[in-house]
């Protein structure tokens, strides 16, 4: 029989396989193996729970995100509203403000007309009296023309106010 070296690194290779499997050094790979496949398990587990609480609070957020736009949209509309009811209401103040402001105008103008009426015809008056008064001396003497006189100017004051 011929030994040569390869005989002896079979030998050596089976004795050392032997020596392992008596001492039981598979059954603790297998478990370091078997423990390291459920970390990773468990690691996978967590990761995929990550995710879908993940995917979760991003749904939540953009219906937050939708709700926070619709809310802005509703503000906006509320202001413009607002701003086009206060611009209506400023308008019909406004056009109320002018058309009393026109009447006041129109009856201080009435009431100035009234009285520059009045003023003309009392001064109408006055220089009618005093023109009767003046033709009147000159026509009439005496006491009779002092009483005819005299009631004609009553006459025409009381005609004239």
């Amino acid at each position: 029989m011929e030994m040569d070296a390869e005989f002896w690194v079979a030998v050596g290779f089976f004795l050392f396989v032997g020596v392992l499997a008596y001492f039981g050094v598979h059954r603790t790979l297998l478990d370091v193996l078997d423990r390291r496949t459920d970390r990773i398990k468990a690691e996978l587990d967590e990761a995929s729970r990550l995710k879908v609480e993940a995917q979760n609070l991003l749904a939540e957020y953009r219906r937050k995100q939708d709700e926070a736009a619709r809310e802005a949209e509703a503000i906006i509309a509320g202001a413009k509203a607002e701003a086009e009811r206060l611009a209506a209401e400023a308008d019909v103040k406004l056009a109320d403000f002018v058309s009393r402001r026109t009447k006041l105008a129109e009856t201080k103008i009435a009431q100035a007309e009234a009285q520059a009426l009045a003023d003309v015809r009392s001064a109408a008056a006055e220089a009618a009296v005093s023109a009767a008064e003046k033709v009147l001396a000159q026509a009439a003497r005496g006491k009779v023309a002092d009483a005819l006189i005299a009631q004609g100017i009553e006459d025409v004051k009381k005609k004239l106010n």
